[in-house]
């Protein structure tokens, strides 16, 4: 499968459509602008010339935020999101990164734990939807 993904660098608007038919679906797409977008770099998987995934990656001081993290549900369970993940730790990491983190669903735990991530006991509730904060050192 891997040889069908490739990962590339893409503008934040094309992001849109996949975070809202994945995270947001109650909403419309042109709600799915954050103003942080302009300042992060944002990374797409396309398999077969489609986006199926979509990550934001956000800097400050040594430390990246991924957010907005989403595979469209006909390919989830294929990789690509963990090949995501994996793409921008390697990322941030050739940028001086010394943790990345995020806000993770609370049912996206266990798929940040077999990443390598811990979980900071820092929970949080947004939109009726639970969080915690998790990280992983880099460097």
């Amino acid at each position: 499968m891997d040889e069908e993904i490739s990962i590339e660098q893409i503008r934040h608007e094309l992001t849109w459509k996949l975070r809202q038919k994945v995270l947001y679906p109650e909403k419309d797409v042109h709600d799915m602008s954050i103003e942080e977008d302009l300042d992060g770099i944002h990374f797409g998987a396309f398999k077969d010339g489609w986006l199926v995934g979509v990550i934001s990656l956000f800097q400050k001081d040594g430390h990246f935020q991924f957010r907005k993290v989403a595979v469209d549900p006909v390919v989830q369970n294929m990789g690509i999101g963990s090949k995501l993940l994996d793409y921008v730790t390697v990322f941030a990491l050739n940028e001086g990164g010394k943790r990345l983190w995020c806000n993770a669903r609370l049912t996206a735990i266990p798929f940040y734990l077999k990443h390598g991530f811990t979980q900071t006991g820092k929970t949080f509730e947004k939109g009726c939807v639970d969080y915690e904060t998790m990280e992983k050192y880099i460097a």
